[in-house]
């Protein structure tokens, strides 16, 4: 199954992943302990310099860049994160974070890139996934793309140091990258501190398609407290049985595809689904728009997501958890 931001599948909205909801499913695999790992040493930036992108790919920068187009959402809140946010003239059409993105030019979507707006910003450099023909299309243009891929938690903090290194802000990076590992653990000590780790089931789709253990989503989830009822041999965004669900029988349920999913009635009226646990004792959870867009982009509000969930899922912990 095609890989593509991953995130891209469930930040985008329904009307692009309706086009190739396979290829949306992202690989977004990790381990707990994995995402909450030492981050390696980055060397100081100086220029003019190299760097190899995630496709390979040597990209040469003479001087830091100062016109900047992302067209990958958790892209651009790292550049926002990194303090960088007035360098960006342009993003996708789906990035909406922080709120002072929303005055830029919008470029297109995952299958809709306007390429002739983005030339004409005539940006530095310009943020993107390898997915679809427009890495091409802007090298033929002559601008300096930079592909970074997000397909596991360790990714969204590697992504954190690359773009510090490009944009002359490793300090900042670093510092970044180390307070969310430690807010990440401070979550999970304390959900598993108090002994309760409730079986989730996330439906990101109601094809059914559900994040599997093995998943971004699902990594969010352990760190959370929560304990997934997708087998993980389904791999990491499987379409599912709605069977398997009800043989689980979930204590909660997680609808992750706001507005455009289902309800709880709905649910209720999938066969044999109206005696799960989670519907009969309330336990249903519709995520908002802006909770799906925290909880779906690797990026540098996952130590938010992870609250979020946390708090979801242990609520008699919010206060504690101090939860978005």
């Amino acid at each position: 199954m095609a890989a593509s931001y991953r995130l891209a599948r469930l930040s985008y909205p329904r009307r692009a992943r309706s086009l190739a909801i396979a290829g949306l499913l992202l690989a977004l695999a990790l381990v707990q302990a994995l995402a909450l790992a030492p981050a390696p040493p980055v060397a100081a930036a100086s220029y003019p310099t190299e760097l190899v992108d995630d496709a390979g790919n040597p990209v040469r920068l003479e001087a830091s860049p100062q016109r900047i187009v992302s067209l990958v959402p958790s892209l651009t809140e790292a550049v926002c994160a990194l303090d960088a946010c007035d360098r960006l003239v342009g993003v996708d059409d789906y990035s909406n974070y922080p709120p002072q993105v929303s005055s830029l030019p919008r470029l297109g979507g995952l299958y809709d890139p306007n390429v002739e707006r983005i030339v004409s910003l005539d940006p530095d450099l310009v943020l993107l996934s390898k997915y679809g023909r427009l890495p091409q299309a802007l090298r033929q243009a002559g601008l300096t793309i930079f592909i970074l891929e997000s397909e596991t938690l360790e990714d969204g903090f590697r992504n954190l140091r690359t773009l510090g290194r490009l944009l002359d802000r490793e300090d900042r990076a670093m510092r970044l990258v180390e307070s969310i590992r430690q807010e990440m653990q401070r979550v999970a000590e304390l959900v598993r501190a108090s002994g309760r780790s409730p079986s989730v089931y996330y439906e990101i789709d109601p094809t059914p398609y559900a994040a599997g253990p093995d998943s971004f989503i699902g990594a969010l989830i352990e760190l959370a407290g929560g304990r997934n009822v997708v087998p993980a041999q389904l791999g990491l965004f499987p379409r599912i049985s709605p069977e398997l669900v009800i043989q689980a029988d979930p204590e909660v349920i997680v609808l992750g595809d706001a507005p455009y999913g289902v309800t709880a009635r709905q649910l209720a009226e999938r066969p044999g689904w109206a005696a799960l646990r989670a519907l009969r004792e309330g336990q249903v959870i519709a995520l908002d728009a802006a909770q799906v867009d925290l909880v779906s982009r690797p990026g540098p509000r996952v130590a938010e997501a992870v609250r979020l969930l946390a708090a979801l899922l242990h609520p008699a912990l919010r206060d504690e958890l101090g939860a978005p």
